[in-house]
């Protein structure tokens, strides 16, 4: 019994002992490869989220044609509409600048900012990548300082290193403002994403319960006819049925005119107090790999999306 125990508390400190070891070096080599082969690093990591291997000489999904495109449809209209800044040209260009939420300063570093200057609501958003935002609801409790140095590093960062998301490469890393939008009660509106495919809609994801900093845990996925969609796994699932907008008609009209020259692309769109407000426009969300999609998902995108010839 006693050799039993020695044997197990032996195998148990190997394990503990080269197990932290063998994971620091599965990111050491992810790293690597994300800086040298962004098809590998896609490879690596798809392996990694779906054990199974990437086919992309044939692919079928959502998720492997969006890797694809990710990798070989270089259009430079993408990075232009990716850009939250570049954006807004584009978006002026086809006649619908009264969909862009007011912009109240561009700046190419932080120390650019006038805060005494800005509204006592403002949203704040590095245009190179994603996640960069930090929403203020009360400027005099507002930490400015700690904003500069947040906003300052993501102006360093190179966004398209993170999953190898290659459009973000060729963007001017730029901070803007922009208005507050306020949903009722004055909390964070809800988000709908539409999901967009050479220029129809197909659905759209209902982004709900978001907390002061933007992020969610809640997502709910409807058909253009407002039919709940099990699209995602149950358990990031809101437990209530979201009312359809009234403006839902001209939301997925607006977004149908702006994904026309795209094999796919997400736009994101608020409701408030009854006019369509244009968020982002999204070409690879997830990062290209969303393990938590359900098959019918996968399946049903994967057929929409319709590969072009490759741009490098």
């Amino acid at each position: 019994m006693k050799n039993t125990l020695r044997n197990v508390n032996l195998r148990t400190g190997v394990m503990q002992y080269y197990y932290p070891m063998a994971n620091n070096l599965r990111l050491w080599y992810e790293d690597i490869l994300r800086h040298l082969s962004p098809v590998q690093f896609s490879k690596f990591r798809y392996k990694k989220l779906f054990n199974r291997k990437l086919n992309l000489s044939q692919p079928s999904t959502y998720n492997e044609k969006l890797i694809w495109l990710n990798l070989y449809w270089k259009h430079p209209l993408k990075a232009e509409c990716g850009d939250k800044y570049t954006m807004r040209a584009y978006v002026q260009k086809l006649g619908y600048n009264h969909i862009l939420p007011d912009l109240l300063g561009v700046y190419n570093k932080s120390s650019e900012i006038d805060f005494d200057t800005l509204p006592p609501k403002f949203v704040l958003k590095c245009t190179h990548g994603c996640g960069f935002n930090i929403i203020c609801t009360d400027r005099n409790k507002f930490d400015t300082e700690n904003a500069r140095v947040l906003l300052d590093s993501w102006l360093r960062t190179d966004y398209s290193k993170y999953n190898c998301e290659l459009h973000y490469a060729s963007m001017t890393p730029r901070i803007i403002c922009e208005a507050f939008l306020e949903g009722p009660g004055g909390k964070q509106p809800t988000d709908f994403k539409v999901f967009c495919f050479s220029g129809k809609a197909q659905s759209v994801m209902v982004a709900s319960d978001r907390d002061e900093t933007g992020h969610t845990d809640k997502f709910d996925f409807y058909d253009l006819n407002w039919n709940k969609l099990q699209y995602y796994q149950t358990s990031i699932n809101s437990d209530r049925y979201t009312t359809k907008p009234e403006i839902f008609e001209s939301m997925i009209e607006i977004a149908e005119a702006l994904s026309k020259p795209f094999p796919f692309v997400r736009i994101d769109m608020y409701d408030i107090h009854g006019k369509a407000v244009l968020g982002e426009m999204t070409f690879t969300p997830a990062g290209c790999m969303s393990p938590k999609l359900t098959d019918i998902a996968q399946s049903t995108w994967g057929s929409l999306l319709t590969l072009p010839a490759p741009v490098a």
